[in-house]
């Protein structure tokens, strides 16, 4: 499996996840309205993170920041290397879903 497949067949496990296609041919992950990232084939995924987890990301070399956002947006790209990135991207997302999911929860 690709590093993308991989995330795919994760994230897309997950309920109330849902797939579909995003700008410049990527595929987008949401929870409602809330964008939990994208893939850009098997090159790189395009996550929206807390501004303080995407700095300590980019500050240890793990990710970059995202070249289309303003700096301190929160977004990140993450090169899809090997396992490891795509289990660093998969805990990511599951972390964005969790927090996704409760807000859903709190609201209703």
């Amino acid at each position: 499996m690709t590093p993308s497949e991989r995330i795919r067949a994760e994230v897309e496990s997950w309920d109330q996840v849902e797939t579909g296609p995003g700008r410049f041919g990527s595929l987008r992950f949401t929870v409602g309205r809330r964008e939990l990232g994208h893939l850009h084939g098997d090159r790189i995924a395009d996550l929206p993170l807390r501004p303080g987890q995407a700095r300590d990301l980019v500050a240890s070399g793990d990710a970059i920041e995202h070249r289309y956002t303003p700096p301190g947006s929160g977004w990140v790209t993450i090169e899809l290397d090997g396992d490891e990135a795509a289990e660093r991207v998969i805990e990511l997302m599951r972390s964005s879903y969790e927090r996704a999911i409760a807000k859903r929860a709190a609201r209703t």
